[in-house]
């Protein structure tokens, strides 16, 4: 038998890959591209677990990194025709209506939900219904009404308040679009201690987003705040610095100051990292 080719090793071209969106600022998934001669803003055909579905391409064919499992990965199905665009606008259309319909049968039986949108699959045998609420509901009664009304197969999926907001979307107080609704793709945790560790005061009315939890963007400049902290005395350690010794009362991050209390006189100095002789607990 011929030896076993290493596909990562030279001489032997790889597939190369597409990463696409379902929806707008959707998550990215990755599909082998082949062959075809794909472009960012593409409309294609692909098949998903949920089945068949029309995709846009956000990044052209591109050679897979080593990690990747291609032998798990499915292949574009093909470019979307004129019938495919209109059945995808057919769904849209369906959806609307099947929006509308939800809401009512919610309201008659006074379930503690909030529908946020609703989505049929490519072939138009099944719904799903995205909502939100504060605890377990018993919608049994509902998908059996829903169903035996459309038609269709009903499912009902239950999401979080940040995935309601990247839906439907609104202006964040800095006055641009919402971060997840204009271009983030997945969410990433945030916590309050990236906010402190950005000296931000611990105010959840200034911390949190539309949605209620923390704001996105405490994440963006978290990074390069533990980078500049690095070489900074934190608040309580005593230093010598040419102003006089002292104890570090508070780190001036962006600055790259210190301000110290100084033991003679308990004056209060600024100092930068240069100024200080040594650190000592």
């Amino acid at each position: 038998m011929p030896p076993e080719i290493d596909p990562f090793e030279g001489g032997v071209e790889l597939p190369k890959i597409v990463a696409i969106s379902l929806q707008k600022t959707g998550h990215l998934y990755n599909y082998l591209a082949a062959g075809m001669n794909l472009r960012r803003g593409d409309r294609v055909l692909i098949d998903t677990d949920g089945g068949s579905r029309v995709g846009t391409i956000e990044i052209e064919p591109h050679e897979p990194a080593q990690t990747l499992d291609l032998t798990a990965m499915k292949p574009v199905m093909r470019i979307a025709s004129d019938a495919d665009l209109d059945v995808e606008r057919e769904n849209l259309t369906r959806q609307s209506r099947a929006h509308q319909l939800c809401l009512e049968r919610i309201r008659e039986r006074a379930l503690a939900m909030k529908l946020v949108s609703a989505e049929y699959s490519f072939d138009g045998r099944k719904i799903v219904f995205y909502f939100i609420a504060e605890g377990r509901i018993d919608f049994r009664d509902l998908v059996r009404d829903l169903a035996n009304t459309m038609r269709v197969r009903v499912e009902m999926k239950q999401i979080g308040a940040r995935d309601e907001t990247k839906v439907t979307g609104g202006v964040g107080p800095c006055g641009r679009e919402l971060c997840c609704s204009s271009f983030l793709r997945d969410f990433d945790a945030v916590t309050v201690k990236m906010a402190r560790e950005q000296g931000l005061a611990l105010n959840p009315s200034r911390l949190a987003g539309m949605c209620g939890r923390l704001k996105c963007c405490l994440k963006y400049e978290y990074a390069t705040y533990l980078e500049l902290k690095k070489p900074m005395p934190n608040p309580g350690k005593r230093v010598q610095s040419v102003k006089g010794d002292g104890k570090v009362v508070r780190q001036n991050i962006l600055k790259q100051t210190v301000t110290i209390a100084l033991d003679e006189g308990g004056a209060i100095v600024e100092a930068t990292l240069e100024d200080l002789v040594s650190k000592r607990n």
